[in-house]
């Protein structure tokens, strides 16, 4: 699968915000857009305020690297959003917030979402006891996520669960630090996703 390989600092620095894909770098005076807050290139410094198509588009490449999925990916949950009654900003930030490497961030078991994906595709993450390796897998109410066994005495998921205690828990997840073990209490809501965000701008690009 096509990933981006660059420098994920980058990104932020494109975006002008910080989209957290370094873990606990970003919270550091190391972040890369706390030293140098420009887009990379040579005429970085150059950036106007965007308006119409411009803001629109920046605002979905914003949300897709924030969560780390490809155009198609992203596409397919935008139509699957608009199909349902409701929102469908709000719809299409609960199917990304729902991913199983999103929820595995979000209880601290892994410091980034790339970490969290990579945690998932090796087999370490289970699912109401069973294991899942596929990134996008959307989980329900009432599941139970949990770290196997083997991977609760791995360093990186301790340092993680660590690090995570001043991070927080959104509302809609339960944790029980002890056992690395979480359970997903409802659906997400729009008041559960504190990023800057606003999904009205890519509902329009796609409704064009």
């Amino acid at each position: 699968m096509a990933r981006y390989h660059q420098s994920v600092c980058r990104l932020c620095r494109r975006e002008g915000e910080k989209l957290f894909l370094k873990g606990d770098r970003c919270f550091k005076e190391k972040c890369a857009l706390e030293k140098r807050n420009v887009p990379p290139g040579q005429h970085g410094k150059r950036r106007g305020k965007l308006v119409g198509y411009g803001a629109q588009l920046r605002e979905k490449q914003k949300v897709k690297r924030i969560y780390g999925v490809l155009e198609k990916q992203f596409r397919n949950y935008f139509q699957k959003a608009s199909l349902k009654k409701g929102i469908t900003g709000e719809i299409l930030l609960s199917f990304l917030e729902k991913r199983i490497d999103n929820v595995v961030y979000r209880l601290g078991f892994a410091t980034s979402r790339p970490q969290a994906r990579q945690l998932v595709t090796h087999g370490h993450i289970l699912v109401n006891g069973k294991k899942v390796d596929v990134p996008n897998f959307q989980v329900k109410a009432d599941d139970e996520i949990s770290v196997s066994l083997k991977t609760t005495k791995n360093v990186f998921v301790e340092q993680a669960v660590e690090s995570a205690k001043g991070r927080g828990i959104p509302e809609w997840l339960e944790l029980d630090r002890d056992n690395f073990k979480g359970k997903v209490l409802r659906e997400p809501r729009r008041s559960d996703i504190l990023y800057p965000i606003n999904e009205q701008l890519i509902v329009e690009l796609y409704s064009k």
